[in-house]
């Protein structure tokens, strides 16, 4: 059951990692009108966004439909690279970056991972919705569809070695609503953002983590 719910972290804080590749300068050029426009009417919607709080709930099927793993939890995030996303109980855990550290909390197992904020971070679903998303053109494909008030982006990655096929953003009014990652198996994660809230102050020191004591801490340089 851990080694299932180790797999909810890895799509908020791993699972876009090999999206980072950097591409040649002139597939940027080669974006068709229709791409540059979804990226661009993306990445204003994201851009807006300063602040997002909420909660979510998240389910991971396989190929045949049949479930994975499920988890719940809440989540801020606030630009430039600031977020802290927890994963309720029974099996616990807690994500959080400074914009220049990440931690990675487990209190069952009473250890937290600590790494430097790099560029394999800047592409995570987390960052996605609270870092810099001025490339996103350049890492992705985009098309769009609108149908009233709600709008839903499809990103294809231009790498070929990653870990996911699409990933799918959906906005009502404006405001995120949801995310789907598809892998090259067929295993499909959904994200249900609800209760949501932008741009309203928050508490910075929700971005600062200090180790409990007795806690091993592992530093991941």
């Amino acid at each position: 059951m851990r080694k299932l719910y180790k797999g909810v972290l890895a799509v908020l804080s791993g699972v876009l990692l090999t999206s980072v590749t950097v591409l040649p300068v002139q597939s940027a050029y080669a974006a068709s009108a229709e791409q540059q426009q979804a990226a661009n009417k993306l990445s204003a919607l994201l851009s807006s966004t300063q602040t997002i709080t909420g909660s979510f709930s998240q389910l991971t099927l396989d190929s045949s439909g049949t479930q994975l793993q499920e988890a719940a939890g809440e989540m801020v995030l606030q630009r430039p690279g600031l977020f802290r996303w927890h994963t309720n109980p029974p099996l616990e855990q807690l994500l959080v970056s400074n914009g220049k550290k990440v931690w990675l909390y487990d209190p069952d197992l009473m250890q937290v991972t600590v790494q430097k904020m790099d560029q394999r971070l800047t592409h995570t679903p987390a960052l996605l919705l609270s870092g810099d998303v001025s490339q996103i053109s350049e890492n992705f494909t985009i098309t769009y569809k609108e149908g009233g008030p709600v709008i839903d982006f499809i990103l294809t990655p231009t790498a070929k070695d990653t870990l996911f096929d699409t990933l799918r953003l959906s906005f009502r009014n404006g405001v995120i609503n949801d995310m789907q990652l598809l892998d090259a198996v067929g295993q499909r994660t959904n994200i249900l953002f609800m209760n949501v809230k932008v741009n309203e102050p928050v508490d910075a020191q929700q971005f600062v983590f200090d180790a409990p004591k007795g806690v091993d801490v592992i530093e991941d340089e």
